[in-house]
């Protein structure tokens, strides 16, 4: 055989590099069938035996007994046919048992190449399959080297990339660290199987919870959406299936321990664990703390809410940046528009005053618009006759006008905003230019007093003294 002791070879690849073995002896079987046919003919019909016991191959070529022989790759005489079997007919197919060694050292090794590519190429599969069910999941790895800001990480079995965007901010590894990612992507390309990690992903978040909180393993706790920035601030959402057991209670843990754990993971990440709930505007409320929320008004159709704070929470409510809002806008899908209390107020006020300009809207009216949806001109030139004559009680025609009239007063609105702004703006030069054009005031210069006869300056009034009190 060109290779020798070729159990022992299958059994070590097989090991080392996670292969099937069965895959092994089909790639060797391949691999001999080329090579015969490339000594004997591409005609030629070949079967290989392998013997998993002992390891040995045995190689036969099939030939059709005929009459005359056409090809003689795969057919021969029935005189040859005899040398084989003396009882051979026409029709009749021999295989004849050659030896490995007849192929040459071209044939060999042209067998050997064609084992070292199904080996690379069981190989790359081995490594997509091994890894494709750990998508999804945390694994753990040691940093081998850096490419263009990209971390490669040795898994063992294989090599995955770190991206810059999938990296946490400020983080610094060095060669040989270990590391723990996310599997975000396993993709199966020519070169071999590219492992895609991530430390960013809101689901890592989820992963880690999974890791530190056994009631999550058991399916008590459920996580049901997290959200995330990555090195400040992240919110996750969590629910329970037992009403004895508090979802946020397990999840952070006797004093702690369990979310700092987490927390140290993700270099001081903020993490706030909001309870969910089916309810969505106590969902919302939840999401938002810990600002204190005075009232939710929900828009169904957009999918969104306002969410009105007391005055000193607001701030609290936004967070830095947006931060809070946005986190809390991710985790719960709803577009959320946060609001103090005094600038609803002032809004409710203004939309007061702008619904009973209209000359059928009086305050009983305007609360019932209000309370409809209708806060402003806007709303009601933007609805439908029929749907603003429900509200109001009115017939169609009459509904109509007051769409009309409402489009009036809107456009004066604007058109008195618009005089106001140009006004304001015409002040506001005017305070810039006149600086400018003032001169400077000369100073003021104080008479000089004359002298008296004597050369004595003169008393001043104060000082002068009649002859009674001189007298006294």
């Amino acid at each position: 055989m060109f290779i020798t002791d070729i159990k022992r070879v299958i059994d070590q690849v097989s090991r080392e590099k996670g292969i099937d073995s069965e895959i092994l002896i089909h790639t060797l079987k391949e691999a001999i069938v080329s090579a015969a046919r490339k000594k004997i003919g591409p005609r030629a019909d070949i079967e290989v035996h392998y013997d998993g016991k002992t390891g040995d191959v045995e190689v036969f070529h099939f030939k059709e007994v005929v009459e005359d022989v056409e090809f003689p790759d795969s057919e021969l005489t029935l005189e040859q046919g005899y040398e084989y079997d003396s009882e051979c007919e026409i029709g009749d197919s021999l295989g004849i048992r050659i030896d490995t060694e007849e192929f040459g050292r071209i044939a060999a090794q042209s067998a050997k190449q064609v084992i070292i590519q199904k080996m690379r190429e069981a190989e790359r599969n081995a490594v997509y399959e091994n890894f494709i069910h750990k998508k999804g999941k945390i694994i753990n790895g040691i940093v081998q080297r850096f490419d263009r800001g990209s971390i490669i990480v040795n898994l063992g079995q294989a090599e995955a990339v770190l991206r810059p965007r999938e990296q946490m901010p400020k983080e610094n590894y060095k060669r040989g660290d270990r590391i723990r990612a996310y599997v975000l992507d396993v993709l199966e390309e020519s070169k071999g199987a590219q492992i895609i990690l991530s430390r960013t992903h809101p689901e890592f978040l989820m992963e880690l919870f999974k890791t530190e909180v056994p009631e999550v393993a058991e399916g008590i706790v459920i996580l049901q959406k997290a959200a995330r920035v990555p090195g400040v601030r992240a919110k996750i959402a969590v629910s329970s299936t037992d009403s004895d057991v508090d979802p946020v209670g397990a999840c952070v843990g006797m004093k702690g321990n369990r979310v700092q754990n987490i927390v140290q993971e993700l270099r001081g990440e903020k993490i706030d664990i909001v309870q969910w709930s089916p309810d969505v505007a106590r969902f919302v409320c939840n999401a938002l703390s810990p600002a204190e929320i005075s009232r939710v008004i929900i828009d169904e159709d957009n999918q969104s809410m306002e969410v009105i704070v007391n005055d000193e929470y607001l701030s609290i409510a936004i967070g830095k940046g947006g931060q809070n809002v946005s986190l809390a806008c991710e985790i719960t899908g709803w577009h959320l528009e946060v609001t103090s209390e005094e600038d609803y107020s002032r809004e409710v006020k203004q939309g007061y005053e702008s619904l009973m300009k209209l000359d059928n809207v009086g305050l009983p009216m305007a609360e019932i618009l209000f309370k409809a949806g209708y806060a402003s001109l806007l709303d009601i030139t933007e609805t439908s006759a029929e749907e603003l004559a429900s509200v109001m009680g009115i017939s169609e025609e009459a509904a109509q006008d007051t769409i009309a009239q409402a489009g009036i007063r809107l456009m004066e609105e604007e058109q008195e905003a618009s005089d106001r702004l140009a006004a304001e703006q015409e002040a506001s030069e005017q305070e810039e230019i006149q600086p400018e054009e003032l001169q400077p005031e000369e100073p003021v210069q104080e008479p000089e007093k004359p002298e008296k006869d004597d050369g004595l300056p003169e008393q001043k009034d104060a000082d002068v003294m009649d002859d009674g009190d001189a007298t006294s």
